[in-house]
Order: C-alpha cells, then sequence, then structure tokens
C-alpha cells in the first residue's frame, strides 16, 4: 500500500536559523584567527534583542556584538519595521571560558589522543533517492526556501517577501518505496502588508508561490524528478493568513532548534545533538559530519541503496564505543549490517582528531552549514576574508562540506569486492 512521507525546511530569516548563523559565524571568527579555538556558542533572538551565551577558550578577542550584527544585515533584517534590525538591536555578551572540567577529558598532550568532547551517538545517512544522496521530500524543500530567498533579494518578480519563511513536502510512495508524485507542498512567508483586503494579498501570494516560484524549483531538479509535479497537488500557502509579523519580533529564536531541517529531514535518525556555535572537539557536529561522509561514499560505492551509519562515544575517550550499519534490507553485497559496520570501522577513522585532520574542520567553514541543511551541498573551495579591530585582517582558502566529497570510493569498493 503507498504511503506518504513528508520533510520541511526552514528560511534563512526563520528565528532559530537567524541564532544558528550568528553562533556560526562567531565560531568561523574565532577559528580564523586561532585555528585551536574551542567554542560552544549560544545564542537567542527575540524582538530588537540579541543574547550570546556559552564557553570559550582561545587566544583571540572578538566584537561578537559586530559579527551577529553583520549577520543580521546579510540576512535581510535591515528595516525598522520588522522590529528586528541588525543596525539597531541591542547585543548582549555572556559568553565566557571553558569549564576545566571538560577541557582535562579533551585536551591531551597528543592532539591524536584528543578526547570526544562529550558522550552521545550521532548518524550519518544516504540514500540514492536523489543526486546528491539526501532525501527527496527534504532536498525540495530546501530548493524551495533558497530559490524564494533568491527572489526577495532579487525584489522583481516578487517584491514583498520579507525574510522569515518556512516550507513542507509530503511525497507519496509506492510499497517499493520509490517516489511516485508530490502529494502537498505546504510554504508560509513573511511578507510586507498589502494595501488590499486579507482575501486579495492571500490570493496574490499564492498565485506568486505556484506560478513563479514552484517553476523554477522544478527547473533546478532533474528530470525524473519534475514528473513528480503534477495538477493534483495540494497546495497551502500561508494557511493561517496574513504573516507580516515574523522574524525575531513574531518569535524567539534559539541556537540547536532545528536540528531535523539541519540533517535528514526525519529519515534515518538523529542523535539529539545540535550543530550551530560548535568546534569540531565537539562529536555532536563532528562525528555527524563523519557518519554522513561514510554512509554517503558507502551508498555511491554500491554497498546499499540506503545506510544509516550510527557512531557513538564517552567524554574523553578517544576511540568510539559502538559503529552501527543498518542498511534497511537494501545492501547489495553479501554481509549482514553488522558485518558492513566492522568494515566501515576499518575504513573510516573515527577518533575525534582523525575526523577533524580528514574533514578538515579546523577551519572556518561553518557559516554556510547554519542554513538549508548542513548535509546534500556541493563541496567548493572558496576564499574567505575577517576583520577585527584587534586581530587584523585574514583571508584563507578553506573547503566546505568536505563530508559530502566522494573521495573513499576507491576504497570502499576494494574493502567490499565491487
Amino acid at each position: 500500500m503507498a504511503y506518504l512521507f513528508t520533510s520541511e525546511s526552514v528560511s534563512e530569516g526563520h528565528p532559530d536559523k537567524v541564532a544558528d548563523q550568528i553562533s556560526d559565524a562567531l565560531l568561523d571568527n574565532f577559528l580564523a584567527f586561532d585555528p585551536e579555538s574551542k567554542v560552544a556558542c549560544e545564542t537567542l533572538v527575540t524582538t530588537g534583542q540579541v543574547v550570546l551565551a556559552g564557553e570559550v577558550k582561545s587566544d583571540t578577542y572578538l566584537d561578537v556584538q559586530q559579527i551577529a550584527r553583520d549577520v543580521i544585515n546579510k540576512i535581510g533584517y535591515t528595516k525598522g519595521e520588522y522590529q528586528f534590525s541588525g543596525d539597531s538591536c541591542g547585543v548582549i555578551s555572556l559568553i565566557h571560558e571553558q569549564s576545566k572540567d571538560i577541557s582535562q577529558g579533551v585536551d591531551r598532550g597528543s592532539k591524536e589522543e584528543q578526547g570526544a568532547g562529550d558522550q552521545g551517538m550521532m548518524f550519518g545517512y544516504a540514500t540514492k533517492e536523489t543526486e546528491n544522496y539526501m532525501p527527496l521530500a527534504l532536498d525540495i524543500s530546501h530548493k524551495i526556501l533558497q530559490i524564494l530567498a533568491d527572489l526577495r533579494r532579487e525584489g522583481k518578480e516578487i517584491s514583498y517577501l520579507r525574510p522569515d519563511a518556512k516550507a513542507q513536502v509530503t511525497i507519496e510512495y509506492s510499497d517499493e518505496n520509490v517516489p511516485q508524485r508530490i502529494d502537498t507542498i505546504v510554504v508560509s512567508t513573511q511578507h510586507d502588508a498589502f494595501d488590499a483586503d486579507d482575501e486579495k494579498m492571500l490570493a496574490k501570494i499564492k498565485s506568486d508561490i505556484i506560478s513563479i516560484l514552484i517553476p523554477k524549483v522544478k527547473e533546478q531538479l532533474p528530470a525524473h524528478i519534475q514528473t513528480l509535479f503534477d495538477d493534483a497537488i495540494t497546495y497551502h500557502i500561508n494557511p493561517t493568513g496574513k504573516f507580516v509579523i515574523g522574524g525575531p519580533h513574531g518569535d524567539t529564536g534559539l541556537t540547536g532548534r532545528k536540528i531535523i531541517v539541519d540533517t535528514y529531514g526525519g529519515k534515518g535518525a538523529h542523535g539529539g545533538g545540535a550543530f550551530s556555535g560548535k568546534d569540531p572537539s565537539k562529536v555532536d557536529r563532528s562525528a555527524a559530519y563523519a557518519a554522513r561522509h561514510a554512509a554517503k561514499n558507502l551508498v555511491a560505492a554500491g554497498v546499499a541503496d540506503e545506510i544509516l551509519v550510527q557512531v557513538s562515544y564517552a567524554i574523553g575517550v578517544v576511540e568510539p564505543t559502538s559503529i552501527y550499519v543498518d542498511t534497511y534490507g537494501t545492501a547489495k553485497v553479501n554481509l549482514n549490517d553488522g558485518q558492513i559496520a566492522r568494515k566501515v570501522a576499518e575504513l573510516f577513522d573515527m577518533r575525534p582528531f582523525a575526523i577533524e585532520e580528514r574533514l578538515k574542520l579546523r577551519n572556518p567553514i561553518y557559516l554556510e552549514t547554519a542554513a538549508y541543511g548542513h548535509m546534500g551541498k556541493e563541496p567548493i573551495t572558496v576564499t574567505k576574508t575577517f576583520e577585527s579591530p584587534y586581530n587584523g585582517r585574514v583571508e584563507k582558502e578553506v573547503e566546505l562540506f568536505t563530508w559530502e566529497k566522494l573521495d573513499m570510493l576507491d576504497q570502499v569498493k576494494a574493502t567490499f569486492g565491487i
């Protein structure tokens, strides 16, 4: 019997994502001027206010207030009528030094013996469903909001958009887990106040989303995915009515509240640990990236059509406490999931420092992860510039999304005899 599966995404202007981006911008600046920084930054945003908190151990000093303001302005909160603006909001910093009780278990004389920054379990997932090995419903949800943001910044075809938005996509699957059609698309977007009455305003927004936004989304998808869009899709566009009040003025935002948006949209599994604002000694982040790297390379190499990789740690302990694999019965090799897991442990060194080195995680690469998902993006090399009144100006060439590289295919194929 066919079934429905749903994933959602939120825009860069969503309050929780504003908080995530500020936390990761702070992390990037600390790492740019001191790559050995230990950082755990949390952010709260609300009407006219930003609160920064957390623990940092670093040899550098930053103007954290200005970094936060720059992020807010770049997102698009630049007008007084939004009740939240990078130029006018208050920014309170409560950041303090990392606990020595924690750092003594993580820092070691040899970097190779660096212990995990926390206990817990992290998951990585990959599926052949899309070209980037991500779940389809989440991939489309991200694209809807990325293109909506492009339209907002251009201000031509749709001129009334404000930064806060959410999207949700429901896909109908066959018994064989193959996508058949898109059943429902939900888009809620913040907008300027209209002179027209609410009914005309909502009709205009719905028409623009369906006739302007959705065709642009389809254009970015491969032909076999485009066929899933049909005339029977149910659209819910701003279903609660007008959405003028939004962003941090409409809803308080906090770092780490969109962990499913950040990962796999409800597919696979999640260990519960958030990513943004955490340096790579925190395995909540680095091990989740490493698990995705492993899962993606395994699926791409043909080990299985769908794979979940779990890795777990004890705080201060170097070696992971377990590595687990679930292929959901899609394995293409003559091994059970336990045997596959043992080979994964041989192929991918999951010690914290080994992950940092392999994926080049002690670089300022994190702001780009903080909206539209940490997984599924194209690995690219860019040059980033950081300026500080205390540290001067630095330029760094860095690789973004290294955990998305298919750089282990040959090793995986050789190990599994593919």
